[in-house]
């Protein structure tokens, strides 16, 4: 290979290390539970599944920044394309665990 190729493809491995970093960092988390995170009761659910969510929205917003190409993009756009998924995503997760903590309760 020559090194124009190499040299195009280096930020893949940079998306590769980070993605890789904040998977390990979940695994870490779902590994050693944390004791506040875990006793932590949020809208029905451990406080320690609300940081997997939150974890999870940034690495698909990373992903669609890059994978994308809204990096290269105005904020606005970056925002017209992001936001939407930012607000949609938390309030049907909050719809779905506060109905199935009263589902839960009404046993």
């Amino acid at each position: 290979m020559s090194d124009e190729q190499n040299g195009s493809n280096w930020w893949i491995w940079k998306v590769f290390w980070i993605l890789l970093g904040l998977t390990a960092f979940e695994v870490g988390l779902g590994m050693y539970k944390p004791e506040f995170l875990v006793e932590t009761i949020f809208l029905g659910t451990k406080l320690l599944n609300h940081v997997f969510i939150v974890l999870t929205l940034i690495k698909a917003g990373y992903i669609v920044l890059v994978f994308m190409h809204l990096g290269f993009e105005k904020s606005s756009f970056k925002w017209t394309i992001l936001l939407p998924a930012f607000v949609l995503v938390p309030y049907l997760l909050f719809i779905i665990l506060s109905e199935g903590a009263h589902a839960y309760l009404m046993l």
